[in-house]
Order: structure tokens, then sequence, then C-alpha cells
């Protein structure tokens, strides 16, 4: 399911701001630290950003957001923050408090709605993340990976997203290098064709290589 189902929209999206601090953030700045504290729900205005975690120097990234997304929805419990938020370009973020969130989830229901199947589908895309990683190895993850992020352009799957090998590597917890090998052997096999950061899918890679 396409996330942009999940956005904010354009009513709700103007009546929070009028509620907001709003931010502006230059490219590679830490939003939010995970385990940390704060009291606000975040809102994309423009821009983009990543939700990861960090080890020990390694990062995997969960997913990238942008205009009209929203983080930080868990801070409903007022506990420490799941994952780090860092901006991936210029961005802008209305911040809005939690007693604000609250009063709006309150006074829109078919909001709260959404916001319920947003977690839903987050909590299903981790637990295939995890299954991914304990069942599949590195280039079924990211024969995975790539038919998830795929959609339909012009007849063609295309992935919207201008992803490097290292952002890639991220996602599927392997190496730089490892990703370059599978996603040149995908070429030479014509499952996919990669021009500058666009990857389109030529046909369905197999599960196994």
């Amino acid at each position: 399911m396409d996330s942009s189902v999940f956005s904010l929209a354009p009513e709700e999206l103007a009546e929070l701001r009028r509620k907001a601090q709003v931010r502006n953030l230059p490219r590679q700045t830490l939003v939010v630290s995970e385990g940390g504290r704060t009291d606000s729900l975040y809102i994309i205005l423009s821009g983009k950003v990543k939700v990861f975690l960090s080890e020990e120097g390694r990062q995997v990234t969960l997913r990238q957001l942008g205009p009209g997304d929203y983080f930080g929805e868990m801070v409903l419990d007022q506990g420490p923050r799941s994952a780090s938020v860092m901006t991936l370009e210029p961005t802008s973020l209305a911040m809005v408090s939690r007693d604000a969130f609250e009063a709006f989830i309150g006074a829109h229901p078919e909001f709260t709605l959404r916001l319920i199947k947003k977690l839903i589908h987050f909590t299903r895309g981790l637990t295939n993340s995890v299954r991914s990683l304990a069942l599949l190895d590195v280039y079924g993850r990211v024969a995975r990976l790539l038919l998830e992020l795929a959609v339909e352009r012009d007849g063609k799957r295309v992935i919207p997203e201008k992803l490097t090998q290292r952002e890639i590597a991220s996602r599927v917890g392997a190496s730089r290098e490892m990703i370059g090998l599978i996603l040149r052997d995908l070429s030479v096999g014509g499952y996919i064709s990669v021009s500058g950061r666009e990857i389109t899918i030529n046909r369905e890679p197999p599960k196994r290589w």
C-alpha cells in the first residue's frame, strides 16, 4: 500500500499548522534521536527525512518521508522515541505539541482511523523486514525491497525514490559493495535497468540467485 494514503489532507494540514511552530532545517540535521524524549508531532511541509535505527556505527533505514507526511505520532504515550530521524535535504517542519495533537485527534475521528491504519501498516512492514533479515539472504532482501518500492509509471515498474547503493545497503543490512554486485548481476540478467539513480524493473527478479 502506498504510504501517501496516510498523509494529512490539505484541510487537516492547515488546521494543525495554525497550532504549530515551524522550523527550517538544513540537510543532515538530526531532528529526533532514538531513545530521546520530545513532546511534539512533526509534519513535513517541504523536504525529505529518513527514519532510521543505529547501533555501534551501523545504520538501518526504516523509511523515507516527504511533504504531507508526519512522524512522532507515538508521542501520545509519552515514551522515548523508537527511532531517529534526519533530514536528507533542506526541510521545513511544523511542530505540533502533544496537547494540541490530542485535541485534534478528539475532534477528527476520521483522521484517528487513518492513524490506526497507518500504525498497522508500518507494524506489518516491520514484521516483513524482520522476516527478511531472518529468512532471506542479501540478494532476496534486495529483490524484495525493489519490488516493494516499485510503482507503475507509463506501463513500466519504476522505483520513484532516488536510491544510492549505500541507502539500499542501509535498508537491507548489507555492505555497499555487495549491493553493487547484486545490482550489476540483475542488470546483466536484464531484470532491471539503472539510469543514474533511477531503477526500472523490466521483469520480476527470481526469488533466489
